[in-house]
């Protein structure tokens, strides 16, 4: 199912002056968080233009159109607008003067106006629609952030994920969503996850029940949004089963079509879980950095080893 973000809330979020609103205002949505600077479209060219895209229209390409009679500027507003793009967009200063105003209202396309740099708006737009529109899914599990590593906590239930979330929220760490994560593909690389607005800030505790976070913990034990660098599996421990003791088999998992570094961590009465929950948030981050450090120790065996041999 294709997303979309309605045309209406953007305008609201980016504070933005409408100048011409359209009859379908209300209705018209942006399906795509790409947005274009049409500067050969009004030279002339349109091959390749995708008019599904927000239109900016800057500084250049208003003093470019300002060169141009009255009669050529309308004709070249007329052959952009004809396209119906969901808005155009004018900024850093230039303005939408009546030659633009009255083809937009032939062509019933709305335009917005807002006097900051046009690379300004242009990131706006792309973070707010981006985000808006991309693809996503909920799962089951906890998502915590720990040293600046966004951990997913994944396992079947009672197995202590919540329990887990709250000792990490007492050693000053942050929650983001307990039980259900709502996760997006921000980008190819990067996946991001929030908590549904209903369930936001609460941790279930099997025999005490929901408890609110924020008023526990205070406002700093809560974040809104954290990108997913780690996805922990949590299973119980089973004697004579074979765990990884080194490290050097990096495991990863695809969510959204984004590959995740996961790890399984067995846990029995007695182990910290907290604690390991920390260290692979640091093991991780060191990784991001560009250390590794069972590929550290395996270089200093195999050094020594050759050392040994001569």
């Amino acid at each position: 199912m294709e997303r979309s973000y309605k045309l209406s809330r953007l305008a609201e979020e980016l504070e933005a002056e409408i100048v011409y609103k359209s009859k379908d205002f209300e209705e018209v949505t942006i399906l795509t968080g790409d947005v274009h600077r049409p500067g050969l479209q009004l030279a002339g060219f349109y091959e390749h233009f995708e008019p599904r895209r927000v239109q900016l229209i800057g500084r250049m390409e208003a003093a470019y159109m300002e060169k141009l009679t009255q009669e050529e500027r309308s004709e070249k507003w007329d052959a952009l607008l004809k396209y119906k793009s969901p808005a155009l967009i004018m900024c850093h200063g230039a303005e939408a003067k009546e030659d633009l105003i009255s083809v937009a209202k032939v062509h019933d396309v709305t335009i917005l106006q807002k006097n900051v740099h046009t690379t300004d708006i242009m990131w706006d737009v792309i973070r707010i629609v981006k985000r808006a529109v991309a693809p996503s899914i909920t799962m089951h599990g906890v998502l915590v952030e720990v040293y600046g590593i966004g951990l997913l906590l994944t396992g079947e239930s009672g197995i202590g994920k919540s329990e887990a979330a709250i000792e990490l929220l007492k050693r000053g760490h942050r929650l983001i969503a307990d039980d259900a994560v709502e996760i997006k593909a921000i980008d190819k690389n990067v996946i991001e996850g929030t908590a549904p607005e209903l369930i936001r800030h609460y941790v279930e505790l099997r025999g005490i029940g929901v408890v609110d976070v924020s008023q526990i913990f205070g406002v700093g034990a809560i974040k809104a949004a954290q990108n997913i660098h780690l996805v922990v599996d949590i299973v119980p421990w089973e004697d004579g089963a074979v765990y990884d003791r080194l490290g050097l088999d990096e495991e990863t998992t695809n969510i959204l079509g984004v590959d995740v570094p996961i790890v399984t961590i067995p846990v029995k009465p007695g182990r910290n879980l907290a604690v390991i929950l920390e260290v692979a948030a640091m093991n991780q981050r060191q990784k991001l950095m560009g250390y590794n450090s069972a590929m550290e120790l395996t270089k200093q065996i195999n050094n020594n080893f050759e050392f040994d041999t001569e």
